[in-house]
This record gives C-alpha cells, sequence and structure tokens, in this order.
C-alpha cells in the first residue's frame, strides 16, 4: 500500500507572454499500454512453442514407426533372452478371438501356412507375460504333454503396447470347452487323463541330465481344466504358465505369494493361508486341483451304468458360477465337502479305481496326496484292468478292487 496516497502535480511550464494571464497543466506526458494485450502475448507464445514442438516429435515418431510396418519387434529386456527365430519377420495375422481370460485374450491366428495361438497380454500383466515366457524358455520344457512354445514378442497396437504369446493351436481347445459339448467314453477317458498326468509329472520332475541342460521342477499354481488343452486326437498338453513357478537347488522359492490360483480349485492349505514355502508344497497344491480337473472327466464319461451328468465345473452346486475366497473356505476347509462321486461309477472297475485315485489326489492332507507320477502310473493299471467295460459287462467289483496292488501314494516327491 505504499503508492496510496502518491500524488502527482506537473509544474506548469514558464510563460512566455507575462501579459498572458491563462495558466494551463500538460495533460499526461506518456501513453500508456494496453495491459490485455501483453498478459495475453506473454501467456500464449509460450505454450503455442510448446506444443509446436510436442506435435513435431509426435511426427517424427509416427514417421519411424510406419517406416517398417510388417517387423515384429522384439524383446530387449534386461534378462530376457531375444525371441524365437522361428518367427522372424513373418507375417503374423490374426483371425479370431478364442478365449479370453485374466490376464488377456488368446486369439486364433495365421503363420505362412500354419494356424497358431496367440495370447495377447496388456502391459500392465506384463510379470505374467514375462514369467510366462521365462518358465516356456526352461531348459527341457518340450513335452509333448506341455503346450508347444513358438515365440514371445512386443507389439505396439496404435499407442498401446502389446505382449504376445505365441504357441502351437489346437483346434478342440480347453478340456472345459471339450466336456462341455462332449462325453468321453472310457478308452477316451483314459487317455486324456493318462496324458494330462504325464504332463504334469514332467512339469514337476527335476531332471539334471536332461540333453538341453538341467531341467528344473515346475510347480504350474493354476492347474484346472480350463488349463488342459486337447489335441486332434484328444491328448491333452498343459497350458498357461503365468503363475508357474520353478525351483532350483540351493535356491529359495523367492519372493511369491502363496495365494494364487483359481479360487474354486484352490487346495485347502491354500484357502487358509497356511501355505508351507517348500517345493513339495507347491507340487501338492497342484495334486489336488488335479484331481478335481479327473472328476470332471469322470462326470462326463458314458462308461457307467448310470445317466451322464450336464457339465458342472467343481463346486458349481455348492458355490455357484462365481465364488468368493470366503465361499470356498466355507466348503472346502471347514466343510470339507468335495464334487459328489456317483454310485454307479462304484460298478465300473475302471471308474472305481478312478474314485480312489480322485480321493487320493485331494485328499485334505497334502502329504497324503498321490504325485502325478503316481496318478500316471495308476491309470496305466486301471486301463489294464479294465480295457473296454459296457453297460452290459458291468459286475461288482469290490472284491476285485481291493485286490489289486496300487502303486504307491509318494512315489515321486
Amino acid at each position: 500500500m505504499c503508492n496510496e496516497k502518491f500524488l502527482y502535480a506537473p509544474e506548469a511550464p514558464p510563460q512566455s507572454d507575462p501579459h498572458h494571464s491563462t495558466a494551463y497543466t500538460t495533460s499526461n506526458p506518456f501513453s500508456q499500454k494496453p495491459q490485455l494485450f501483453s498478459t495475453l502475448l506473454y501467456s500464449l507464445v509460450p505454450i503455442i512453442g510448446l506444443a509446436a514442438v510436442v506435435l513435431f516429435s509426435f511426427w517424427m515418431w509416427r514417421h519411424h514407426k510406419l517406416a517398417y510396418p510388417a517387423a515384429l519387434v522384439p524383446t530387449h529386456d534386461p534378462g530376457l533372452s531375444p525371441p524365437s527365430p522361428i518367427l522372424g519377420h513373418k507375417p503374423l495375422q490374426l483371425i479370431e478371438v478364442k478365449a479370453r481370460g485374466r490376464f488377456g485374450c488368446v486369439w486364433k491366428a495365421h503363420l505362412l501356412n500354419d494356424f497358431v495361438a496367440v495370447k495377447i497380454f496388456p502391459i500392465q500383466d506384463k510379470l505374467s507375460w514375462q514369467n510366462e515366457y521365462e518358465i516356456f524358455s526352461v531348459s527341457g520344457m518340450k513335452h509333448d504333454n506341455i503346450l508347444h512354445f513358438i515365440g514371445a514378442e512386443k507389439r505396439n497396437n496404435n499407442l498401446d503396447l502389446e505382449l504376445w504369446l505365441i504357441t502351437a493351436y489346437h483346434e478342440k481347445g480347453s478340456m472345459t470347452d471339450f466336456l462341455k459339448a462332449n462325453v468321453v467314453t472310457w478308452n477316451e477317458l483314459c487317455h486324456i487323463t493318462q496324458t494330462a498326468a504325464r504332463g504334469l509329472a514332467y512339469l514337476h520332475e527335476d531332471i539334471p541330465g536332461h540333453k538341453e541342460g538341467h531341467k528344473p521342477s515346475i510347480a504350474h499354481r493354476d492347474i484346472k481344466s480350463k488349463n488342459v488343452l486337447l489335441k486332434t486326437n484328444l491328448t491333452a498338453c498343459i497350458a498357461d504358465f503365468g503363475l508357474a513357478l520353478q525351483f532350483e537347488a540351493g535356491k529359495s522359492a523367492g519372493d511369491t505369494h502363496g495365494q494364487v490360483g483359481t479360487r474354486r480349485y484352490m487346495a485347502p492349505e491354500v484357502l487358509e493361508g497356511a501355505i508351507n514355502f517348500q517345493r513339495d508344497s507347491f507340487l501338492r497344491i497342484d495334486m489336488y486341483a488335479f484331481g478335481l480337473v479327473l472328476w470332471e472327466l469322470a462326470s462326463r464319461c458314458t462308461a457307467a451304468d448310470g445317466p451322464v451328468d450336464e457339465y458342472m465345473l467343481p463346486f458349481e452346486e455348492e458355490v455357484g458360477h462365481h465364488p468368493s475366497l470366503e465361499d470356498m473356505q466355507d466348503v472346502v476347509v471347514h466343510k470339507k465337502l468335495r464334487p459328489i462321486l456317483r454310485d454307479c461309477w462304484q460298478k465300473h472297475a475302471g471308474l472305481a479305481m478312478l474314485c480312489e485315485t480322485i480321493e487320493d489326489s485331494w485328499d485334505h492332507e497334502a502329504e497324503a496326496r498321490l504325485s502325478a507320477g503316481c496318478v500316471e502310473e495308476r491309470i496305466g493299471q486301471m486301463q489294464r484292468q479294465a480295457p473296454i467295460i459296457g453297460p452290459e459287462e458291468i459286475v461288482t467289483v469290490v472284491t476285485m478292487v481291493t485286490n489289486v496292488d496300487l502303486p504307491p501314494k509318494e512315489s515321486s516327491l
């Protein structure tokens, strides 16, 4: 407020004529510039200049990007080896979406003369994409019952970065999709269960002397029928390794979270949050979920002398389609319920043995569960004991089952 009482009184100019009595004062000797124009000038010029720089930079980036439209952008993340050389710069054409999941969607695509599957992750699921890529890149992961990996890429879709995994494509899709639309014969059930168990047993196995190098033991951590794919001849292969965990000798499981996977398939110890972070504990969690997958197959088998149920997910009757963690804790942990094993299944020699295998796989006590290798052995024995039994040949099998020497439970854990 220092200029509040400021007064300006210009002096009168000297009078040239003393007889001239008219006195006058000068008007304001300076002219004020318009302040609004100055303010706008100083405000807008820097903004316009900055916008011009941004637009020019964007134009340069687009120009550089469009100069190479067909190139696949390779991964250069630290710690990741370059993508599979099989892809190179071959054209890859997406055809249709075949499935949507928690971490992205799966497309059917055309790579030269072959169909492939392309799993596309948004950038926010980079960790899942990177983990699955690393698992596929582990020595010894090429196996008939594990989904065949082709390559991994980063792609720019307009301004969004997408992460792609390219694998073999199987027209029959997942076991879930197949069982919804089809029933299975006894021989088909045996083939699917045995090849799925073989794939899981191989995944779990530690093979120091593998020809490609040391193949570590790997826990899947999201076993479910949706993650078991079926080839044309109904051979099963294990897929989706976004949550998988590998165990190397002398190393801990690392910074991992125990309560992961699909709630419906979570083992009791996972639902309780009481996991021992050791290798065998994670493998036994897989085996609980695998028991539920075996139940899904049994529920759609035509071998038993009885009606075949409509396809249902495990615990669908008890908790519906979208169970909460609390729903599953109540059913699995507190009430200790499991999906129903039908009475008519017990009248079929092979299905009776399968029921026993299922119960030993989803046992409430983790240490009592079968290993994947033991399940594979049991199914082979089950197939030999009851190769093809139609409803007209069903016999009372109580004594037959009790006289069979089943393999020990802990054959490979």
